[in-house]
């Protein structure tokens, strides 16, 4: 199971999920301009998950895009185990990302800014914008409140994820990670759920296969207008904002 926000400007044009091909195998949102995808699975259960590597210092222009990486990963034959390991090999021409990705068997993470792919052994794991499961604020509420939420309830329940995924409390300032993109911009970015003038969560998903191999993908997408101005990490816009979700089944 995987409970994901995506986080990006809000000019940033994006399709919400669908099926990306005509044969309908490959399940996903789109970022129309980099052309790939930051979270989906297929009809035979290739999964990936994909987040940037924050940091200033080692960003690039002209380097590829990072969404490229799972799309090529869903088109392609190789089984996992074997298409992180080529990813390992070739990931420093990318700027700094994190990956996650399986075939249905295994589960296996790799950032090109951290060391080499390792398989992800049943638990509770949270990912941001650095290397799995460092300890920032929202990380470790995050994995708290889907800890409790799976024990408490003994069920994966879509609504109630969703509504975690919503959190929006924030750190105080002495807790905030410094990467470089000043103190402003940390505040922001604090939260699980990020509401900006200028950048925000654009969606939220939720993703289970059970033991019959049925998978259910949920997409709620936010929907806000940019404003000029200065940058706000209050929630004001949120009044002004809407959403709509959508649902997807299918079997392998």
């Amino acid at each position: 199971m995987l409970a994901a926000n995506r986080d990006e400007f809000l000019v940033r044009p994006t399709e919400p999920l669908a099926f990306l091909d005509n044969s309908k195998t490959i399940l996903a949102g789109r970022d129309v301009q980099g052309g790939g995808t930051w979270l989906g699975i297929t009809s035979g259960l290739k999964f990936g998950a994909l987040t940037n590597y924050r940091s200033v210092a080692d960003n690039y222009l002209d380097a590829p895009s990072r969404g490229e990486i799972l799309m090529d990963f869903f088109n392609g034959k190789h089984r996992a185990c074997d298409y992180i390991q080529s990813l390992a090999e070739r990931g420093a021409r990318y700027n700094g990302f994190n990956v996650i990705m399986g075939d249905g068997e295994d589960f296996y993470y790799f950032s090109n800014r951290g060391p080499e792919p390792r398989v992800l052994e049943p638990g509770f794991y949270g990912l941001c914008n650095h290397l799995l499961d460092t300890p920032w604020p929202k990380v470790k509420r995050g994995k708290k409140l889907l800890r409790s939420a799976m024990v408490e309830s003994g069920r994966i329940d879509h609504h109630h994820l969703f509504s975690l995924l919503e959190d929006s409390w924030s750190p105080p300032q002495k807790q905030l990670p410094d990467t470089g993109i000043g103190l402003e911009w940390e505040q922001l970015l604090s939260s699980m759920f990020i509401d900006g003038e200028i950048y925000g969560t654009r969606s939220s998903a939720v993703i289970t296969i059970d033991a019959d191999n049925r998978v259910e993908f949920t997409e709620k997408s936010y929907y806000r207008s940019p404003h000029k101005g200065g940058l706000s990490s209050s929630s004001s816009s949120s009044s002004s904002s809407s959403s709509s979700s959508v649902q997807y089944q299918f079997n392998d």
